[in-house]
């Protein structure tokens, strides 16, 4: 399995999206922010079966609150998860991978969050979108030692991604973070400040970038 961990920029529509599908189109997986998606859910479901694609990110309800949710889009277009942020965090088997989904800072302020006595075992992967960039660099080294926790402790791969610009209430500084750990805590890569999309084997380990 080929999974596609991308950094747009933040934007209205999701051209940068349907540009790396163009490029990838034998992607299985694509991985993406939090809120990149904005409101753009039914185009994103199209796109997800006109390239035979699952899609993993967040997005935004603008008019409600909270506004951001986690959502995944199987390859036939249709949502099979659809999560509150700061819910308790939700678990999809789909194509023989057992998914949890996390969003942002639901990865310092709750972790895995399950009811108790419901924690999931035989968890495959955890996908964490990310907003923004870190607002320092004591920040990114936290996310990435709590990420790597969370690797430890469940057994499972995890990979985090952010867009590549936007800051955090308008610090000055903003650092994009993607990053993918293995069940063990070893990591398979590590990006601060490296935008570039990166192409995982998830069988292989073997990572790639995208051909500009």
């Amino acid at each position: 399995m080929n999974i596609l961990i991308i950094q747009p920029k933040l934007e209205k529509k999701i051209e940068q999206l349907k540009v790396e599908l163009e490029k990838n189109p034998t992607i299985d997986i694509v991985i993406f922010p939090e809120g990149y998606l904005n409101e753009n859910v039914e185009e994103a479901c199209e796109l997800a079966r006109k390239y035979n694609t699952i899609l993993i990110c967040g997005y935004r309800r603008l008019n409600e609150n909270p506004k951001d949710r986690a959502i995944i889009i199987n390859r036939q277009g249709h949502i099979i998860l659809d999560r509150v942020k700061y819910s308790c965090t939700a678990f999809i088997i789909e194509e023989g991978l057992k998914m949890g989904h996390i969003l942002c800072d639901e990865l310092i302020v709750q972790g895995i969050k399950v009811e108790k006595g419901n924690l999931d075992k035989d968890i495959d992967l955890i996908i964490h979108p990310i907003g923004v960039g870190m607002f320092s660099k004591a920040q990114f080294e936290e996310w990435i030692t709590e990420a790597k926790k969370i690797a430890i402790e469940h057994k499972t791969m995890i990979i985090g991604t952010s867009h590549a610009d936007g800051s955090y209430r308008n610090s000055s500084i903003s650092i994009p973070i993607a990053y993918c750990f293995n069940p063990n805590g070893s990591a398979v890569f590590i990006a601060e400040d490296d935008v570039r999309t990166r192409m995982l084997n998830v069988d292989t380990k073997e990572v790639t970038f995208s051909i500009l």
